[in-house]
């Protein structure tokens, strides 16, 4: 997660190839194959690690490697990120194929999905194009057999002219065939199965080849003349890079391209069609192979995926399950994460007694005291008492949901939505990212191929809030609009705090639109989006993934900020100015705009100083009310609202509270995320103001309604 832009694949390079051995003799490795059949989870089992290489949100989109050892040799395994083809069309798909044609694997390990065959060979056969040093390993058998599907290993592993394996990843002793055809695989094999294409493309491939003997013979002449007959731009500038010279340098290769494309379209085959011929024979061909390797015992193996998604992805069942399901999860998150932040609340403050003892014991003076105490460690503390507990349900549940399958079928059901705001559906998956951390929701924006719509991804990701905002929120809600005890007030809390959810989604769908039509201009993209078979969750990777890929790294970003950010409120709050201290000089400054908002001037001080932290925000706010000179944390709900209400706030307050803290600028964390990943500080600006002004218009307008009624 820590990976910069340019590492994800938007800049290829030779460190996404670098690969460190532990001796001479280790082996290398790829794993490749398409996204969902199991591949990372093979990976885990063989190398003992818990990495996630792949191609959602919170999953990294460059190579992971890890070491494995058999009785005869030792392995540096390369998960490489889930690819459909080696016709490269996104950045993880440049990674696979850069990696497999450039990294000089000593072989390939491609990962098949037992449940759906024919789709996966067309990636085994593009890479026996290149190499016929492969393993094939048909993954998921133990699904495959619940849907009544056969597979027969040995004719398949007869029919491609390598070394077939069945494997069910989950199990580890499953994997003894894998190893054990790794030991014997790095050898020349010479009946390799080889698509045939046209005889009119053959013959242009043939012409082409002949040039290849002496340049840019990288790594195999035949697959080398075929992506340049298919003028892959992208592949050619690898091959020129890694070759040392131009296409025009070398030999007569580009007299010879050029001639076998007049040939062929003079036999009629245009340039814009070469690709999609080539493309046809690779799924002709894995047809056929499947039709004697498969063999089907039931009518229809996936009747019971169908029925479900005529529930998850129907109109209009898909939209209300979401619905639902969103409003489940804020209320298991929210309401399960008050138990967790009270036990951490009481033993961060049994550690703030200890550290006040130790520094008394230090003799340390009365100001760096409340600097210390007051300051870096108590607010410190609310933050990691706020935040740890709703990431430590949100993230795991957000894993869970990929691992079931339902991920995809929400891009989905938003494809279309996103699509008239000239956006794809990708951006729905990073939206809900942001519902966890803003900034991790920004760092998922990698999978989105087009610049364009990633920006626009990174720029309305903070429109949605983030677990450091839910409970200022929900706090709101409960002493102004859901007053009570029980089950009855929790649930009312939660319907409540979905529909403030529902208007940050729908303003991410307007300022898309209106961005995409003004400064951000542009055509949709189209991508790949699988809908994966439904299956039962690895709850305790999920666990482990989501605690040490999500949750410690957005909390350790957050912890970051939050230690110069005590310091500086503790100071404005203990310094005196003229007329009183820094805190409130600043907040009688800013009353006149607090109070056309509807709100006053220590409460937009509070949000400013919240900046590095929005948890912090409403603690500053009691602070500031009871002109103390610390962060206080009320024992009750009623006892912060009775201050409230004695300090002027009506429902109009809360409301507008409630829409700032919806829509202002994004955390410290997710503006140093956002300039980080585009590299651009005009973008990082907009992302700031542009959520911020939209706030403070949103007040205004509520504030004068109210004046009016």
């Amino acid at each position: 997660m820590s990976l910069t832009h340019s590492s994800t694949g938007m800049s290829v390079g030779k460190k996404e190839l670098a690969v460190k051995r532990k001796n001479e003799n280790d082996r290398i490795i790829a794993i490749a194959g398409n996204p969902n059949v199991g591949k990372s989870t093979l990976f885990n089992a063989l190398t003992g690690m818990n990495q996630h290489t792949g191609n959602w949100p919170g999953k990294t989109v460059a190579n992971a490697q890890g070491y494995c050892r058999t009785a005869e040799n030792s392995y540096v395994l390369v998960d490489i990120p889930g690819t459909y083809s080696l016709s490269a069309h996104s950045p993880e798909e440049e990674i696979a194929r850069n990696f497999i044609c450039f990294g000089h694997p000593d072989a390939v390990v491609v990962v098949c999905d037992a449940t759906c065959l024919e789709r996966s060979l067309v990636l085994v056969l593009q890479t026996l194009e290149i190499t016929d040093r492969v393993v094939v390993c048909v993954n998921l058998l133990d699904e495959a057999e619940k849907k009544g599907i056969k597979v027969d290993i040995g004719r398949l592993s007869d029919m491609l002219g390598v070394k077939v394996v069945g494997t069910v990843a989950r199990k580890k002793k499953s994997l003894r065939a894998l190893t054990d055809a790794l030991d014997t695989i790095c050898t020349q094999n010479d009946n390799v199965y080889r698509i045939r294409y046209p005889d009119e493309i053959e013959t242009a491939v043939g012409m082409i080849e002949e040039s290849l003997s002496g340049g840019l013979c990288v790594p195999n002449k035949r697959w080398q003349a075929l992506k340049l007959l298919e003028n892959d731009i992208a592949l050619i500038a690898e091959t020129e890079k890694t070759a040392g010279q131009t296409l025009s340098e070398a030999d007569n290769v580009e007299c010879a391209v050029k001639s076998a494309r007049e040939y062929l379209e003079r036999a009629g085959i245009y340039k814009n069609r070469i690709c999609g011929v080539t493309a046809a024979a690779a799924v002709s061909a894995s047809e056929n192979i499947c039709r004697e390797c498969v063999a089907f015992t039931k009518k229809s193996y996936a009747d019971f995926d169908r029925r479900v998604d005529r529930i998850l992805t129907g109109k209009p069942y898909g939209y209300i399950v979401m619905l639902l399901l969103l409003c489940f999860v804020f209320w298991l998150t929210l309401y399960g994460a008050n138990y967790i932040s009270e036990i951490l609340s009481a033993l961060f403050s049994k550690l703030e007694v200890l550290l006040v003892r130790l520094l008394d014991a230090a003799a340390a003076p009365v100001w760096l005291k409340g600097i210390i105490t007051d300051g870096i460690f108590r607010v410190t503390s609310w933050v990691v008492s706020v935040m740890l507990p709703p990431m430590a349900i949100f993230f795991p549940l957000f894993t869970l949901l990929e691992d079931v399958g339902y991920l995809p079928r929400i891009a989905y059901n938003l494809d279309k939505s996103f699509k008239r705001c000239r956006s794809c559906g990708k951006q729905a998956l990073t939206m809900c990212m942001g519902f966890g951390c803003n900034a991790a929701g920004v760092i998922g924006c990698r999978i989105i191929d087009s610049e364009r719509e990633r920006l626009l991804a990174v720029i309305t990701n903070s429109l949605v809030p983030c677990n450091g905002r839910f409970p200022a929120i929900i706090s709101v809600i409960s002493m102004f609009f859901a007053v009570g005890t029980g089950i009855l007030s929790q649930s009312l809390s939660a319907l409540t705090l979905t529909l403030v959810i529902l208007l940050g989604i729908g303003m991410t769908f307007l300022v898309t639109k209106v961005l995409s039509r003004t400064v951000l201009k542009g055509v949709p993209s189209s991508y790949t989006l699988e809908m994966p078979p439904y299956r039962k969750p690895q709850v305790l990777s999920v666990i482990v993934r989501s605690v040490f890929d999500r949750t410690l790294f957005v909390l350790g970003r957050s912890v970051a900020v939050a230690v110069p950010a005590g310091a500086v409120i503790w100071i404005m709050a203990n310094v005196n100015a003229a007329d009183g201290t820094l805190l409130s000089a600043c907040a009688d400054f800013l009353d006149p705009l607090g109070r056309l908002m509807g709100l006053d001037g220590i409460i937009l001080m509070a949000f400013i100083l919240g900046f590095p932290a929005n948890e912090t925000v409403i603690p500053i706010i009691v602070m500031a009310y009871m002109s103390g000179g610390t962060l206080t944390e009320f024992a009750s709900l009623s006892q912060m609202h009775n201050l409230f209400i004695s300090n002027g706030w009506t429902w109009v307050t809360a409301v507008n509270v409630i829409v700032f803290m919806l829509f202002h600028w994004p955390c410290s964390t997710t503006v140093l995320t956002i300039k980080k990943e585009t590299g651009s500080i005009k973008w990082t600006l907009m992302s700031v103001i542009l959520p911020a002004a939209i706030g403070i218009i949103l007040c205004v307008l509520i504030n004068t309604a109210a004046g009016i009624l």
